[in-house]
């Protein structure tokens, strides 16, 4: 008789699936514990190249705002050279018209000119003697045609007195100086300096007023006590003695620009012509300087800062004597004129 089988609660397949289970319990708690445990550490690699990647983004802002203002600039010199470009255009076009004018019209607006002149130059042939404020002859009677304005109804002359004045090269300016003070007043210079300003007093207008300083570190009249008075060029006693003034002066000393500009202030109306004669660049400012030389560049800054203080719109002429060893003199006399709408020249031993 067969044997019969005994009904078992938990057969083999449901034990292999709970320990299945089991297992795939335990497998996902080391996993979640794994996890729990492991700390991210930062890419320190990865932070580098991010920091770099943060410095070319600000250098390429930089960049950027320079590419901007750059075209900004070159806009506004566009803009500059259409504006340019529109004036040359317009004045072609003034100039094609006028080459296409009637030649005869042009004959006849010449004609009237020469008429205008011929008659002027009459008048000025009728003046008699009796309207020149002081006769000046030269060698041979001669006119000379130097560009200055010699007109103003207030004429500044300042006269460079300093040691300089005595020769054209420091040599003869240190022998010199130590002459006596006769023998200075007879230096050559100092002569051919006196007739220039004779000269210039000779062509004052009869209704102007002048005044005639010498300056050397200080700045004072020609004629003593008369300061900040303007003479009236009608009266000849007045020209007599600032010429008697400036020839019993002996040259000496250095040359402070500055304050003979600082004289201007004397006067309660400003004067509308200055005439400045002066052989150099200054050697000093308004007060004497710490060392005995004085450096090219120290005598150019000196003449900047004397510049600087002179009035504006005040037209000053300068008539440069020469002087060895101070090149750059010239060419600051020169701007000076230019700046101030006055003359710069720079006279021949015969002038005038």
């Amino acid at each position: 008789m067969p044997k019969q089988r005994r009904n078992i609660a938990l057969s083999l397949s449901f034990l292999d699936i709970m320990a299945c289970g089991f297992g795939a319990v335990t497998l996902l708690f080391l996993i979640f514990r794994h996890n729990a445990s492991d700390i991210q550490q930062p890419d320190a690699k990865a932070a580098a190249e991010l920091a770099m990647l943060q410095q070319d983004i600000e250098v390429a802002e930089e960049r950027r705002a320079a590419v901007l203002n750059s075209l900004e600039k070159l806009l506004r010199e566009l803009t500059e050279a259409q504006g340019l470009s529109r004036r040359v255009v317009t004045e072609l076009n003034e100039v094609e018209r006028s080459l296409q004018s009637d030649p005869q019209d042009n004959i006849e607006q010449l004609r009237r000119q020469v008429e205008e002149l011929e008659r002027e130059t009459a008048a000025l042939e009728d003046i008699e003697y009796g309207d020149k404020v002081r006769e000046f002859v030269g060698d041979g009677n001669r006119q000379y045609l130097t560009g200055l304005k010699l007109g103003g109804e207030r004429v500044l002359i300042l006269v460079d007195g300093s040691a300089s004045m005595l020769a054209d090269n420091l040599v003869n300016v240190i022998r010199r100086r130590n002459m006596s003070a006769e023998q200075r007043r007879q230096a050559p210079k100092w002569q051919w300096t006196l007739n220039t300003v004779d000269w210039l007093l000779a062509q004052l207008p009869v209704s102007s007023r002048f005044q005639v300083y010498i300056f050397n570190t200080a700045a004072s009249a020609a004629i003593v006590d008369s300061e900040g008075d303007w003479l009236d060029a009608a009266d000849s006693l007045a020209i007599e003695r600032a010429v008697e003034g400036l020839a019993a002066y002996a040259p000496e000393a250095g040359t402070s620009l500055q304050n003979a500009f600082a004289a201007i202030d004397d006067f309660d109306q400003l004067p509308d012509n200055i005439f400045l004669l002066t052989d150099g660049l200054p050697t000093q400012g308004a007060q004497a300087p710490r060392t005995l030389m004085v450096t090219a560049q120290q005598r150019r800054e000196l003449f900047l800062d004397a510049r600087a203080a002179f009035p504006a719109g005040v037209p000053i002429n300068t008539i440069l004597f020469p002087m060895e060893g101070d090149p750059e003199a010239a060419a600051l006399y020169w701007q000076l004129a230019l700046s101030s709408q006055g003359a710069f020249i720079a006279p021949s031993r015969d002038w005038p």
